[in-house]
């Protein structure tokens, strides 16, 4: 197999990973258990995506949802090893996107 062969499991995790939002999903719990309105609010992503996409990443055992049987519930979404194992390429990507992509000045988004 050539090096850059394309490989059917490299496709699947860049499909899986270049879903909107999940990839930026996926960074923000590498910060600890969050609640679901927190996300929403840090990362600017309607409810209705951002469940879609948590759903998704639980099917596929990368998030898990853990429910608190307080009044009111109380429902945080953390990563389990599956998940948490992307750290080091998440961060690999923020060292990059920091030396090579340069932000757009708002007078650039006329």
């Amino acid at each position: 197999m050539n090096e850059f062969e394309l490989c059917p499991r490299f496709e699947t995790a860049v499909s899986i990973l270049s879903q909107r939002w999940t990839a930026l999903i996926l960074y923000q719990l590498m910060s600890g258990p969050q609640r679901f309105c927190t996300m929403t609010e840090k990362l600017g992503v309607s409810g209705k995506t951002l469940t879609e996409r948590l759903k998704d990443l639980e099917q596929r055992g990368f998030v898990v949802r853990d429910v608190y049987p307080e009044t009111p519930v109380r429902i945080e979404y953390s990563l389990t090893k599956k998940g948490m194992s992307l750290t080091p390429i998440m961060k690999e990507i923020e060292n990059w996107s920091k030396e090579w992509i340069e932000l757009e000045s708002p007078s650039t988004n006329k």
